[in-house]
């Protein structure tokens, strides 16, 4: 009867031991995933900073666009029409 609960006693000492392990690495795991969580949100944030100003950029360049354009028509216009 000892050497039965002996074994037992081993096995649980072993799954244990394998449930720290598992511990461990889902610990370890959960440290990374919110350290490249907090990576992705600086990222983020740097971006969301950045969008004012290419907004503004691509507003000026469209109107600048415009610009060339109607100066195109305007060529043409006054060389074929005029």
């Amino acid at each position: 009867m000892s050497d039965m609960s002996f074994k037992q006693a081993k096995e649980l000492v072993e799954r244990m031991e394998f449930s720290e392990i598992a511990i461990n690495k889902a610990m370890e795991n959960l440290e990374k995933s919110s350290q490249n969580f907090e990576e992705t949100l600086k990222y983020q944030e740097d971006i969301i900073n950045r969008l004012p100003y290419a907004d503004k950029k691509l507003s000026i360049m469209a109107i600048l666009v415009a610009g060339n354009i109607g100066l195109i028509i305007g060529l043409l216009i006054g060389k074929f029409l005029l």
